[in-house]
């Protein structure tokens, strides 16, 4: 009983980090598309902070249970952009800038989350929910911004690649007729290779999440860590 309410902890923890990231991601697509002059996402509800409005249940659970998911797009008509080219690559962009910086404004809660306020709650329930939903908003975010930069329909990465080049060769056609079903071909690979270590060697996912981690979000950790040493506060652990 105690092993399954600590896994229930971790993920109700996990989920509560995952709608947050998701939320701020389609949040941003949605005022950024706004401001560049295209009123459809606000007109349809999109442009919100409650998460029950981007809530895709497959997509929630994928990223729940492997690390990388989706949301209900957020719809957008370009035609209304004050200019075209610009407004499309921002919007397109915006919600992966929102994720990175998301990450960037909870690592240095992440950081005294476990130095000052999981010691004393050692052992209990609640340290495990603090730690994982405080990792999850930070890991999230940084997973779910390199995630959608892949350059697969519907991900912010074609849309970018869309927004900035204006040749339709046939690889952009098959990235958009075939995008979906590649991503769930990833996400699959990605969850039976920690199975099937052989898979580990073709898990795209697995090193987008490592790259995610190791690479994209080193700048973060370099510039918190930094902050935290001139305050006397040495962190001995970088993602």
């Amino acid at each position: 009983m105690e092993q399954f309410l600590s896994y229930l902890i971790v993920l109700i923890a996990q989920f509560l980090a995952v709608m947050a990231v998701i939320t701020v991601h389609e949040y941003a697509h949605a005022f950024v598309a706004y401001k560049c002059g295209d009123p459809t996402a606000k007109f349809a509800g999109r442009m919100s902070l409650n998460p029950m409005r981007h809530f895709d249940p497959l997509g929630i659970v994928m990223f729940a249970v492997v690390g990388f998911g989706w949301a209900k797009p957020v719809p957008i008509n370009p035609n209304n952009f004050n200019n075209y080219k610009k407004g499309s690559l921002w919007t397109s962009s915006a919600g992966v800038i929102a994720n990175y910086l998301m990450a960037f404004l909870f690592y240095p809660l992440f950081v005294l989350v476990v130095y000052y306020i999981l010691p004393p709650l050692y052992g209990k329930y609640m340290a495990n929910f603090l730690y994982y939903l405080f990792n999850g908003l930070v890991v999230f975010s940084l997973s779910f911004c390199v995630f959608n930069l892949l350059p697969f329909y519907p991900l912010d990465g074609f849309r970018i690649v869309d927004a900035t080049n204006n040749r339709r060769g046939k690889v952009y056609w098959f990235l958009k007729q075939n995008g979906y079903q590649i991503l769930l071909g990833l996400i699959l690979i990605h969850f039976l290779a920690g199975r099937i270590p052989v898979l580990g060697y073709i898990d795209i996912l697995g090193y987008a999440l490592d790259f995610a981690i190791g690479v994209f979000g080193r700048p973060i950790t370099l510039f918190w860590n930094w902050i935290f040493g001139l305050f006397g506060l040495k962190v001995p652990f970088i993602f």
